[in-house]
């Protein structure tokens, strides 16, 4: 699943952080987060590669969804994927009124919604709205990371939470990295692994 060696990881609470580089198709969590449009039937980048490894029946599925609103997420099997589930998490449009108010709601509705099945222990998420949505990776970042940290913090059900980041430009794992050791810095529940 990993392009390189590249990877960090820290501890919350009960709660192992892994930041990686890689597809999140091939990801091999109990649920992995799509970065959906509000139409849930498939689209570029990250919601293309789903729906293409995962095959029909899920967009079979997502028909039945009536779409998403943005901030908001809904789950799916996982069908073709290594992941049980599919959370598709709709985020908003850099510079959309509300925007950094509704990428923080989607972090944390995605895992309101993990939570919600006794058989997520584990979760990978992409760099929601940082394509064609246009988010700046350092923005979205910072919002990600202190949203699921202060989630997984208050519950002992999820044991893993990836970042799986496909790296576009070569800093979007390095702005990460450099986000959640900032985080730990100022925070107790946090340790650098």
């Amino acid at each position: 699943m990993t392009d390189s060696g590249k990877v960090l990881k820290a501890q919350v609470n009960q709660t192992l952080i892994e930041l990686v580089l890689g597809r999140i198709e091939l990801a091999e969590t109990d649920a992995i987060v799509n970065a959906a449009n509000t139409s849930l039937l498939g689209g570029g980048g990250v919601d293309g590669a789903i729906h293409r490894a995962a095959g029909a029946g899920l967009l079979a599925e997502c028909q039945q969804l009536n779409g998403c609103d943005t901030g908001d997420a809904k789950i799916t099997g996982g069908y073709h994927l290594k992941a049980k589930y599919v959370i598709h998490a709709v985020g908003p449009i850099y510079g959309t009124p509300d925007a950094n108010a509704l990428l923080e709601k989607v972090y944390w509705r995605s895992l309101q919604v993990a939570l919600e099945k006794e058989d997520i222990h584990s979760i990978a998420f992409p760099a929601i709205s940082t394509g064609a949505y246009m988010y700046p990776m350092a923005v979205a970042g910072e919002i990600a990371l202190t949203t699921v940290c202060n989630v997984i913090a208050n519950q002992t059900q999820i044991q893993l939470v990836q970042f799986v980041l496909f790296d576009k430009t070569p800093e979007t794992f390095d702005i990460f990295a450099n986000t959640l050791r900032a985080i730990a810095q100022k925070r107790t529940d946090i340790t650098l692994l």
